[in-house]
């Protein structure tokens, strides 16, 4: 399928690129010291630093992806934002306060606090390897999309959004991240809303009543109340959304970079919870729009081309057909924007990493806010050529979307072990901690690969549903450390008592 844009559509992406670019300079001048490039001076109002910590949750990721999913099956994604209630409290009460009072920037000074060196060099890592990984598949999706309605080759969209992406990130640093975020985040709204209504308008209004075929294919379920952990259940969902949405909200430097930009504890709360507050119906208005899909492309609605073979291709081709001039265009750079809001983010937090993390800290500490300022652009480049390489790496995948649930189960899983066992206060020796971690990804990759493996070897085959290898991982590494940790207390116990 290619469908050209009109020349309307292609004016608003090209106007949308320049306003972009714009407010990257715009912000040159805000962003002079490192404290500014990183979280703007911590000037940030709680609701910007709330609409782009939802923008960081949303993507072109969640653009596709999730309604394809509603089309395909049902509505059991909706379980991961019921998850982020008690997530988003706990972070509130117990994670937010103390960043505050540490006046952390870097997210991964929390763990040498609290387990040493260690934690932290290997969660600044896995990080930084989490996130190009999450670039490329990002940049690869969108410019997929991309290519559906401009002929051009796919290498040469990827390329270019991400240049566009870097230029203004590396411009405006933190400040234009959350600003752009801002703007992105509306454009997608109003897309998004502009969609349900036209497909609500077709599905209910008809003689037909089409919406019926979505009742009747039960397409509204949000799964089965089945014990198990090898089929997509609500269990399974409950289990992801929770380890997922902690590792958001405390453990991932996308996220509390953002909301560290405010002025106060209470701000950083409120950010967190007006962008819970929007994510959610968001993610619900999404599952909608896949669900409508279902009943508009149904036997007696629109029939689709046999070349839509899967749920992720039917709402491209349905705004690619069915969207008027000037709104496919509006709807395309929303789709865009919620790309290019998850990548700015991306590599302004690992620019942030690589100087606190590991410049300042095992390098050169004395360093004047020029080189700092210099190193952090110089990184937000590094970051963005990477995450592009990567992401044309993607154009030979089989499966994008396989290949980013094991960078992430891989990369993810343990660092929100780490952060669990500082919440707990563990003792733990640097071998100890060393050999949890690496029993953690020996869990993982015998979650990730052990899977439909010959006959002889099935009894070493992993069942669990693959959408739970980080939550899988998290828990060896919490059993072993635990184990650990009491050892070492009762040692220390013990030794007291002959003194």
């Amino acid at each position: 399928m290619n469908v050209s844009l009109g020349w309307i559509d292609i004016g608003i992406l090209i106007l949308y690129t320049f306003v972009l670019i714009g407010m990257g300079a715009y912000f040159v001048r805000k962003s002079r010291t490192a404290e500014q490039f990183m979280v703007a001076g911590r000037s940030i109002p709680a609701w910007a630093a709330g609409l782009a910590v939802m923008s960081t949750y949303t993507s072109s990721i969640s653009y596709i992806a999730t309604p394809g999913k509603a089309y395909d099956s049902n509505w059991h994604v909706i379980i991961f934002s019921v998850c982020i209630f008690p997530v988003a409290w706990l972070t509130c009460n117990y994670v937010v306060p103390y960043y505050r009072k540490a006046n952390l920037i870097s997210v991964y000074s929390f763990l040498e606090m609290r387990l040493g060196t260690w934690a932290r060099v290997y969660a600044s890592v896995s990080f930084l390897l989490y996130m190009v990984g999450r670039v490329a598949v990002i940049l690869y999706l969108v410019s997929l999309l991309i290519n559906t309605f401009v002929p051009w080759n796919i290498a040469v969209v990827i390329v270019g959004i991400g240049l566009i992406t870097i230029v203004y990130t590396l411009l405006g640093g933190m400040e234009a991240v959350i600003w752009t975020d801002v703007m992105q985040s509306l454009i997608m709204i109003v897309g998004i809303l502009f969609c349900t209504v036209i497909l609500t308008v077709d599905v209910f209004s008809r003689p037909d009543y089409l919406i019926q075929h979505a009742f009747d294919a039960d397409k509204f379920s949000w799964g089965s109340w089945e014990f198990s952990l090898s089929s997509r259940t609500i269990w399974v969902m409950i289990i992801y959304g929770v380890t997922e949405n902690l590792r958001n909200l405390m453990a991932d430097q996308n996220y509390v970079q953002k909301y560290s930009s405010v002025a106060s504890e209470r701000d950083a709360k409120r950010s967190i919870w007006i962008a819970m507050l929007i994510y959610i119906p968001l993610t619900a208005i999404f599952l909608y729009i896949g669900t409508t899909l279902f009943a508009f492309y149904a036997p007696g609605g629109h029939p689709l081309p046999d070349s839509i073979t899967k749920g992720d291709e039917v709402f491209p081709y349905f705004i690619a057909t069915q969207l008027p001039m000037v709104i496919k265009g509006l709807v395309i750079a929303a789709i865009v924007a919620a790309a290019m809001s998850t990548v700015d983010s991306a590599l302004n937090c690992s620019a942030t990493v690589s100087l606190l993390d590991f410049r300042k800290r095992f390098f050169r500490t004395e360093i004047d806010e020029n080189q700092s300022v210099l190193f952090l652009r110089v990184m937000t480049v590094v970051w963005g050529i990477l995450g592009i390489a990567f992401a044309l790496l993607m154009i030979r995948a089989r499966s994008a979307l396989d290949v980013w649930w094991q960078i992430s189960g891989i990369f993810g899983g343990g660092i929100l072990g780490l952060f669990l066992l500082s919440l707990f206060n563990a003792r733990l020796r640097v071998w100890q901690g060393i050999v949890a971690i690496a029993v953690s990804v020996i869990v993982i990759s015998w979650a990730t690969f052990a899977r439909n493996l010959p006959d002889a070897w099935r009894w070493a085959e992993c069942t669990f549903d693959g959408i739970i290898i980080g939550a899988v991982g998290t828990a060896a590494l919490l059993a072993i450390a635990f184990i650990f940790d009491l050892t070492n207390r009762r040692k220390e116990k013990t030794n007291n008592i002959q003194i």
